[in-house]
């Protein structure tokens, strides 16, 4: 309750902010990764920056010995999410804070009025990014639940926690996944202590043979 508050007064004075300021957020790290979400007339250099930050914070959360695999990291942070059993505040990084920070200010991405997400599903990004969902089974539930005003990221978490290697060949999906039970989150989290994560190097064991 006292989070949902809390974004509803963000929410007012972003509006007066935003009325007076740009975002002018400028620290893309994975531009070289190039552009994987279009939008017509959305800041999507920024939306695909969230989405690679998000995925390297999995990965390199859910690495095996310093090996990260982004198809199994999409499976774990899906089945913990669809538990609600994920510290946040453990997986996102530095950049990711700044990123979100950037996408505060974007145009009719939240909506106050939503307090099971705080996400816009009816605004003009997610309206683009859900209309380009390859798989036709998830694309057909998730258009019935936000035209029923059911939409939410427990009810439709499940079908993707079962379908989660669709998320890294489909860009679209992994974008939804990414605002929706990523960055949505983090206005209830204290980013104030969030420091670069110490990476774990794979252990090379010299001794085994290579499998042929």
């Amino acid at each position: 309750m006292k989070s949902t508050i809390n974004f509803i007064l963000f929410l007012g004075a972003l509006t007066v902010v935003s009325c007076k300021k740009e975002n002018t957020f400028n620290d893309y790290k994975f531009s070289e990764k190039g552009s994987v979400i279009t939008c017509n007339n959305q800041n999507t250099a920024l939306i695909n920056e969230a989405l690679f930050s998000f995925e390297a914070d999995i990965a390199a959360f859910y690495a095996q010995n310093g090996q990260e695999n982004i198809p199994d990291a999409y499976g774990q942070f899906l089945r913990a999410a669809s538990i609600n059993r994920i510290k946040y505040e453990d997986i996102v990084s530095p950049h990711t804070v700044k990123v979100f920070e950037a996408l505060k200010h974007v145009n009719d991405l939240w909506d106050a009025n939503n307090p099971d997400s705080h996400l816009n599903y009816k605004g003009d990004l997610l309206e683009c990014i859900s209309s380009n969902l390859k798989d036709k089974k998830l694309k057909t539930t998730y258009d019935a639940l936000v035209a029923t005003n059911s939409m939410k990221p427990e009810l439709f978490g499940t079908p993707l926690a079962r379908n989660y290697r669709a998320a890294a060949s489909d860009k679209n999906l992994a974008a939804y996944i990414a605002l929706d039970l990523y960055y949505a989150k983090l206005f209830g989290i204290d980013l104030s202590n969030v420091k670069e994560k110490t990476v774990v190097e794979q252990k090379v064991d010299f001794n085994k043979r290579p499998t042929k």
